[in-house]
């Protein structure tokens, strides 16, 4: 059986009086972890893991949706496929 492991890292472009509560929502996604966060510029580096590609992108355009982000820019993507195949 195989399965896939994505991850991916974003830098999130907010108001800068919203960082926080957009640091918060982020946080909140299920595999979802703001790594770093500048409240002066309002940029966040954000990494997501998901076990699909549908899930990874549901994630993507949910921070996309906080309020207070004003763009989400993909920086890096990575997928490996693990397990083995079935006999």
């Amino acid at each position: 059986m195989h399965t896939d492991w994505h991850v991916c890292g974003l830098v999130v472009q907010a108001k800068p009086e919203h960082v926080a509560a957009v640091r918060s929502a982020i946080n909140a996604l299920p595999g979802s972890e703001v790594a770093v966060d500048d409240t002066d510029s309002g940029k966040l580096a954000v990494v997501i893991e998901a076990a699909e590609s549908s899930t990874l992108l549901e994630q993507i355009e949910r921070a996309r949706n906080i309020s207070g982000v004003l763009a989400v820019s993909l920086v890096y993507h990575q997928q490996n496929e693990q397990g083995e195949e079935a006999p």
